[in-house]
């Protein structure tokens, strides 16, 4: 577990305990309000050195850092800031006008790409940016989140080849 992390979750409110109904309609003794983690740049900056210094741990050597529009792009743009790796950004859906492109940012074919994700629960947003990174001609081999819910995600990913990592799992947050 990062301490450092989820004290800086605590220390915003971002992580309260209690009894809440996530958009899926499960029922969670904690919740999680990332976009107020993200939006503090205190707690950003602690994300963000604690991803570098993942990033730096695993030996991670990648040419951009992506992100999912909206929530993760803060995240990607502080790590990029932190480690001087250029980031790109990801739509779930193309814009009706300008370039329609689905990356915003430049990806070469065979760029290897650290996918960035503030929450996995199911991955399902990730699998599917992965998909669109992929299509592009990015490899993309790992995710880096903030929380793993450990609902599956990390299953999933695996099913197509993507090792998940994150700073705080549901299990730490649990352990209070």
């Amino acid at each position: 577990m990062n301490k450092r992390t989820k004290e800086a979750l605590v220390r915003c409110s971002a992580l309260m305990y209690g009894d809440f109904t996530l958009a899926s309609g499960k029922k969670s003794e904690y919740y999680i309000d990332i976009k107020k983690a993200s939006t503090d740049p205190y707690v950003l900056e602690t994300i963000a050195d604690e991803m570098a210094r993942e990033v730096q741990m695993r030996g991670l050597e990648v040419d951009k850092i992506a992100g999912v529009v909206l929530g993760s792009i803060p995240l990607a743009v502080a790590l990029s800031l932190r480690t001087k790796i250029p980031y790109i950004m990801v739509r779930r859906e193309k814009k009706d006008h300008g370039t329609q492109k689905m990356i915003e940012g430049t990806l070469g074919q065979g760029e290897k790409v650290l996918m960035v994700e503030d929450v996995v629960t199911s991955a399902g947003s990730v699998v599917e940016a992965i998909g669109i990174v992929r299509a592009a001609g990015g490899v993309v081999d790992d995710v880096l989140c903030v929380v793993d819910r450990q609902e599956g995600g990390g299953r999933k990913l695996g099913d197509i080849g993507v090792k998940l990592s994150a700073l705080v799992t549901a299990e730490d947050v649990l352990r209070r």
